[in-house]
C-alpha cells in the first residue's frame, strides 16, 4: 500500500512516500501500526500517531486494503 508520511514521521521513515506491504489480505489499522512500529521503532515513541485512509481519519478497527492510500499524521502543535 502507498503510505504518505508527514512531519516527524517523514524524518523517522526517511521518505515522504512509502510502499509498505502487509500481505494480500486486508488488515486493521492496529495491525498496520504494529507493522510500522516493527519496521520504524521510533514511531512508537510519538505521543500520538493519527492515520487517515483515503483522506478520512481512521480508528484502530478500520480495515485497510493494499490499494488504499494511507497517511501518517504526527502530533500537531498549535501556536
Amino acid at each position: 500500500m502507498k503510505i504518505i508520511s508527514f512531519g516527524i514521521t517523514k524524518d523517522i521513515t526517511g521518505s515522504l512516500l512509502l510502499d509498505f506491504n502487509m500481505g494480500e489480505n486486508p488488515v486493521s489499522i492496529a495491525d498496520l501500526k504494529e507493522g510500522l512500529f516493527n519496521k520504524y521503532p521510533k514511531l512508537r515513541g510519538l505521543s500520538t500517531l493519527s492515520i487517515a485512509v483515503n483522506n478520512k481519519y481512521a480508528t484502530n478497527e478500520t480495515i485497510v486494503h493494499n490499494q488504499d492510500e494511507v497517511a501518517l499524521i504526527p502530533p500537531v502543535s498549535g501556536g
